[in-house]
């Protein structure tokens, strides 16, 4: 698969997915997914400070697949300044509604990731973007280019699937294998959140405690995953285990 073809192929699963009524599973009021955001939340503010710092404000990031620009919005929330950031989109109307609904000076651009300059950014983020393209070589691709812009000592951060579902042939889980393949590191840390989401939307009308305690004592149930690499300052430091 070229691609050219891959790109189509995700462009009309977004597009029929945007439109449908299964957006309606991702409600931001529905009790899973405010468990699923909590929890990323978690994983986020006790990684960030270990990697990029506790200070935000100087931190150049860019958040790849940006969607309705979340992130982005949570990093100005938590001291992030809007002209740092960036995200890029595939996908006018979700670019809209992300410009629509953050601070005005987030960079925003429709289209790859050739607009950036190399070594120019702190932080490179994607979340569940590498789960929806199925081609290998586009995997590939967009590792490197995410590599590329990343500053030596900066870090990417890669917020994604464990597993891949078998009802949505349409998404393919990211293995260990390829993060580490994609972005190798001495320093990386690697953190598995989540519910299983058929098991949380189950479990949704329970008290919290009870889907808390499952995902806490069962991390085989554990859906999603945050996996966080410094680039290293030297090709030397890469080879270091």
């Amino acid at each position: 698969m070229n691609d050219g073809a891959e790109q189509e192929r995700i462009n009309r699963i977004y597009r029929a997915w945007h439109g449908g009524a299964a957006l309606a599973k991702y409600a931001w009021y529905r009790p899973d997914v405010v468990r699923q955001t909590a929890a990323r939340s978690r994983v986020l503010a006790a990684l960030l400070p270990l990697t990029v710092g506790r200070d935000l404000s100087s931190v150049r990031a860019l958040d790849v697949g940006c969607g309705n620009g979340g992130f982005l919005r949570q990093l100005i929330d938590w001291g992030a300044l809007p002209a740092h950031l960036a995200g890029t989109e595939l996908q006018q109307d979700r670019l809209d509604q992300a410009r629509a609904r953050t601070a005005p000076g987030v960079h925003w651009h429709l289209g790859h990731l050739d607009a950036f300059p190399d070594a120019s950014l702190d932080l490179v983020c994607a979340h569940t973007v590498f789960s929806s393209i199925l081609d290998d070589d586009m995997r590939r691709g967009l590792a490197a280019d995410m590599w590329r812009v990343l500053r030596p000592g900066g870090w990417t951060m890669i917020f994604d699937f464990r597993y891949s579902n078998p009802r949505n042939v349409h998404v393919r889980k990211v293995t260990d294998v390829e993060l580490l393949r994609f972005w190798p590191a001495a320093s990386r840390h690697y953190r598995t959140l989540v519910l299983l989401p058929p098991l949380g939307r189950v479990l949704a009308a329970l008290p919290w405690l009870i889907p808390e305690t499952l995902a806490t004592l069962l991390p085989p149930l554990r859906s999603h995953f945050i996996y966080m690499a410094q680039k290293p300052e030297t090709e030397r430091q890469a080879d270091m285990p």
